[in-house]
């Protein structure tokens, strides 16, 4: 290989950071196999490495000579691979080579290299192999290293949860707790605070796995109060078994769909039917006294809506489409969609509400009967609209139906001072 090539893919290895992502490993590896495709020959083992015969190659070196088109200097490299921290990624990679050979003295030196790598080091290789995971023969470093950290000191693992690589951690949290290395406490605060929903579930589940009577009731507490809904439910679900059922009932009301459901399964279960709650919170809520509307669940109308009945608890919806609070009214109205009680006429005021919320969930519930709105009245709403979020509704509306006035209302809006309804008008207009 002319030396300016080979130094030009010397120099490329020496630019990788010490804590590149794995991606720069396999990128390194096609990049030179690339430059070294059409060569028109391979030099001979012996001669791959320049310098003076029997010296020790370099890094570098043998980065380059790890990547090449010969097999034979593939395998010849990874006897100087060992013992070189920054190679082992490229040794990885290697263990899903299309040469048997070099596949099996890959892996020889990955296993004997593992024992001594630093936690750090360690992680950066399980990149590389979680990488790599999904090519033909790719499998085997990931069960090398991930077998390792099954079998490894505790502290690695540890290192690892808190790594840069999404896979990492999810794989790192997934061996502490088969593990059992974390405890039911720090679970829990990892459940409600982590921002993956997979570690999320993980340790959610190892928690209600661990409660079992009142006593762990505590664990429940920092699922019940984190701001992920999904762990909100695993929290509420574990409040039978820890024999707190009554906790659930503030729950019925909660902002996420899938917390309401649990509370109303675990209500159901101690006895109590939560459709008699839901009615007397939304019979208050829609009375005159303002205090008593002003302590409403702003959630409760869409509660109702989920386990009511059509013919009893439309009136109350409807009703509670003028509450005083956005959240409250935007939740009837999408409780009337769910229930199938949608009319056009007493919901089309609600297009110039002053909540964004409000009026998204009125277009919502309208869409499908767009065309009985009158198309003037949309377009008087969608071009002179007070509120960024009325235009926006009412083009949506109009969009759904077509015609002179939806192409009217795109083409103003197409120079609406809110960036965004002009984009999404200029989208419209295939501007």
């Amino acid at each position: 290989m002319p030396t300016s090539a080979f130094d030009a893919l010397a120099d490329r290895f020496a630019r990788i950071p010490e804590r590149a992502g794995a991606s720069a490993w396999t990128d390194f590896d096609e990049d030179v196999r690339e430059a070294l495709r059409w060569s028109r020959s391979v030099p001979p083992v012996h001669t791959w490495f320049p310098g003076t015969p029997g010296r020790r190659p370099t890094a570098a070196e043998t980065a380059v000579a790890l990547c090449g088109p010969d097999g034979r200097t593939r395998e010849a490299a990874l006897s100087f691979a060992g013992g070189s921290p920054g190679l082992l990624p490229l040794v990885v990679v290697r263990c899903a080579d299309w040469a048997g050979p070099v596949r099996e003295r890959a892996r020889s030196v990955l296993r004997a290299e593992l024992p001594g790598l630093p936690h750090g080091a360690f992680g950066d290789l399980l990149a590389v192999a979680l990488l790599i995971a999904g090519r033909l023969r790719g499998d085997a470093a990931r069960t090398l290293l991930t077998g390792a950290l099954r079998e490894g000191p505790e502290s690695r693992v540890a290192a690892l949860l808190g790594h840069g690589d999404r896979g990492i951690r999810r794989l790192a949290h997934r061996i502490g707790v088969e593990r059992g290395l974390l405890s039911p406490a720090r679970l829990a605060e990892i459940a409600a605070t982590d921002p993956d929903a997979v570690v999320q579930d993980l340790c959610a589940n190892a928690v209600l796995a661990t409660v079992r009577d009142a006593a762990d009731g505590a664990l429940l507490d920092p699922l019940l109060r984190s701001r992920q809904g999904r762990v909100r439910a695993a929290g509420v679900t574990g409040l039978r078994r820890a024999g707190r059922a009554a906790g659930a009932e503030p729950f019925l009301y909660d902002r996420s769909a899938l917390v309401r459901a649990c509370a109303r399964w675990v209500l159901r279960q101690a006895g109590t039917e939560p459709l008699p709650l839901y009615r007397a919170v939304c019979a208050a809520g829609a009375g005159a006294g303002a205090s008593t509307a002003a302590g409403m669940p702003d959630d409760a109308p869409l509660g109702l809506a989920e386990c009511g009945d059509r013919a009893v608890d439309v009136p109350a919806l409807w009703t509670l489409t003028g509450h005083e609070r956005p959240r409250v009214r935007a939740s009837a109205v999408a409780g009337l969609r769910r229930l199938d009680a949608v009319r056009v006429d007493p919901l089309v005021p609600l297009l110039d509400d002053g909540s964004a919320r409000v009026v998204r969930e009125a277009v919502t519930a309208l869409l499908p009967w767009a065309d009985r709105i009158p198309a003037d009245a949309l377009l008087r709403r969608a071009t002179v609209g007070p509120a960024p979020h009325v235009r926006k509704g009412a083009l949506r509306l109009l969009a759904e139906t077509g015609g002179a006035a939806f192409r009217e209302a795109a083409r103003v809006l197409a120079d609406d001072p809110d960036p965004k309804l002009r984009a999404l008008a200029r989208r419209a207009t295939g501007a």
